[in-house]
């Protein structure tokens, strides 16, 4: 028998690369088609309301004192930028306020960085929504899938998903509209690997969200590169300098990437969609202490002690007990309990200085304790129950009550009504812009699948024109 010549074993950018290039519209099941119009539908709506930060502004500022004009509007501005530079303004502004998206195949913010990406070419191509869509689904998918294939080690490592597989979220999702062949698809994934990076260290500053644009920035122009013909390392995971040497000890489960086109992973873990503004290692502690408070009737005035038993991630990720400012607000367990229970929730409005250091809230903050005990020693816990949290309260008067929540409301598997993501949506988009924005957008949305070109989504009184820049 003669030897096999020219043969070569494919590597994990070939295996992307090879579905990314040959995935069809009618290849995606309907059902991944709605998760993936809800997650640009929310997408879109936080980014809205985060165009009106000072972190925005300052994108917004540099864009356009870059002077890079195009098709695609940045919201918050009145004028139309290149896909690159609104993918990084629209970035920013999708994380500005962390109410957007997560994912557990990466522990990853995947919506802010693939959506302004994908938006951004869109427009500048001229696609069509049905594009769009299949598109957002090519970069979540393709991210989502090397995001599994690390078992979060990067993660716990301290590198930062969102800045690290966003790149390959926003370069796919761009190489499937620039209609990209499969080398040419190959060589734009190997340049948004090679160069991915970011650090925790982040967290709780302008940093964040500044990433989160720059990392959608960056796959769309390793896309274009691509596209004009410059090479990347097609061994950019495997080589000995490599992405999973460097980032994740030497591992990499390659059979992740088995599943894309046949199971899904936006069905599976599934996306987990913000019902409030902070971080998402919070929201499951805020449940359980809510229910435990309308369960038992408690007076919020009369809790002498709340013990919050979270996993080790959740321990890592809420870092300010005594916050100052509001992104460290947005990392603190201790804020996101105290103000859901002497406000009823948290929302975009009580993120405020003035609510902060109001005297009640930081006396509640004093007496809400994080600890890790040892029930997420057992096997499976955190598996079960990522950011979970066994929530205790002590009232005067009263004997110890308990709850305890394994996912918060708002996750793939305990989703928000379809009623409460629009409501979010308006809401946002209230903010960022106005009323009449939302009630032109909001249809437009929602029968995505069916516009004819994405530029429409924008035209006539819209958001690039009635934006509070």
């Amino acid at each position: 028998m003669k030897p096999l010549r020219n043969m070569t074993i494919p590597t994990a950018i070939d295996r992307l690369a090879d579905w990314v290039s040959t995935l069809k519209h009618d290849h995606i099941p309907a059902s991944v088609r709605t998760i993936a119009a809800n997650c640009l539908l929310d997408t879109i709506g936080v980014a809205i309301a985060g165009s009106a930060t000072e972190v925005a502004r300052t994108a917004r500022a540099v864009a356009t004192d870059a002077g890079s004009q195009g098709h695609a509007a940045a919201f918050g501005s009145t004028r139309l930028f290149s896909a690159p530079a609104a993918a990084f303004v629209n970035g920013v502004a999708a994380h500005a306020l962390d109410f957007d998206d997560n994912c557990y195949a990466g522990f990853v913010h995947g919506s802010a960085v693939i959506a302004p990406a994908a938006l951004a070419v869109a427009q500048q191509t001229d696609a069509s929504g049905s594009d769009l869509l299949t598109a957002f689904i090519a970069g979540s998918e393709c991210e989502y899938a090397i995001g599994a294939a690390t078992n979060s080690i990067l993660y716990d490592l301290g590198w930062w998903t969102t800045g690290v597989l966003g790149p390959i979220g926003a370069c796919a999702a761009t190489a499937w509209l620039l209609k990209l062949d499969r080398a040419q698809t190959v060589s734009a994934l190997g340049l948004a690997v090679a160069g991915a990076g970011g650090m925790k260290a982040c967290f709780g500053t302008d940093g964040k969200a500044l990433m989160a644009g720059r990392t959608a920035e960056a796959g769309v122009i390793a896309a274009l590169l691509a596209a004009q013909g410059a090479s990347g390392p097609r061994n950019a995971f495997e080589h000995w300098n490599g992405f999973n040497g460097l980032f994740n000890q030497g591992e990499f489960d390659v059979a992740a990437l088995d599943r894309l086109g046949a199971r899904w992973f936006m069905e599976s873990p599934g996306v987990d969609i913000k019902r409030i503004p902070v971080c998402l290692s919070s929201h499951a502690a805020v449940d359980a202490a809510m229910a435990l408070v309308a369960q038992h009737r408690i007076d919020v005035a009369e809790i002498e002690e709340i013990i919050c038993d979270v996993p080790p991630v959740v321990q890592a990720n809420l870092i300010y007990d005594r916050p100052s400012t509001r992104q460290e607000a947005q990392f603190s367990l201790q804020f996101a309990v105290a103000v859901a229970l002497l406000y009823g929730s948290v929302g975009l409005e009580h993120l405020d200085s003035a609510i902060l250091h109001q005297p009640q809230l930081v006396d509640l903050m004093r007496r809400v304790k994080m600890t890790v005990g040892p029930r997420w020693n057992r096997e499976g816990a955190c598996e079960a129950a990522p950011e979970g949290a066994s929530v205790s309260i002590k009232a005067r008067g009263r004997d110890w009550c308990e709850g305890f929540q394994a996912y918060a409301r708002g996750a793939a598997q305990c989703p928000m009504e379809q009623e409460e993501l629009e409501h979010k949506f308006v809401k946002c988009v209230g903010i960022g812009a106005d009323a009449e924005t939302a009630a032109l957008l909001l249809p437009r949305l929602k029968s995505l699948d069916a516009l004819a070109s994405v530029r429409a989504l924008f035209a006539g009184g819209s958001i690039i024109e009635t934006a509070k820049a």
